[in-house]
């Protein structure tokens, strides 16, 4: 299973198919959609660089918030979301806003990385 081209070199491979050769020669609605197709394949990409470390450290906060262990971070997410709707926890729990901004940046870094607020935020 360790053969070559990985994931992440085929779609850079495609994505740079897209942009080298494919788009310059589209127009309209097409060259529209090709560079769809790039943006999405640019996120993926950073999903694949980001988002394991970016997950594993948010689990390690939620360990920390909820002060359990064992569970997958969609069900510790699920847990946070019920501790704040019964009012358990709030922006005055220690460590919550600090997650959360955290947590946000993560994944504005994957999805909109050019985004203004993010620069900011991570001064």
């Amino acid at each position: 299973m360790h053969d070559a081209p990985s994931a992440k070199e085929l779609i850079e491979a495609v994505k740079s198919f897209i942009d080298k050769t494919a788009a310059p020669q589209l127009t309209g609605h097409a060259a529209f959609h090709a560079r769809v197709a790039s943006n999405a394949l640019a996120t993926v990409l950073r999903e694949l660089d980001i988002r394991p470390a970016a997950e594993a450290a948010e689990k390690i906060r939620l360990e920390a918030l909820l002060g359990t262990s064992g569970e997958s971070v969609t069900a510790l997410n699920q847990k946070l979301c019920e501790e704040i709707r019964a009012g358990r926890m709030d922006l005055s729990t220690e460590g919550l806003l600090s997650h959360l901004k955290t947590t946000t940046i993560d994944q504005l870094s994957v999805d909109q990385p050019g985004y203004s607020g993010l620069k900011t935020a991570t001064r």
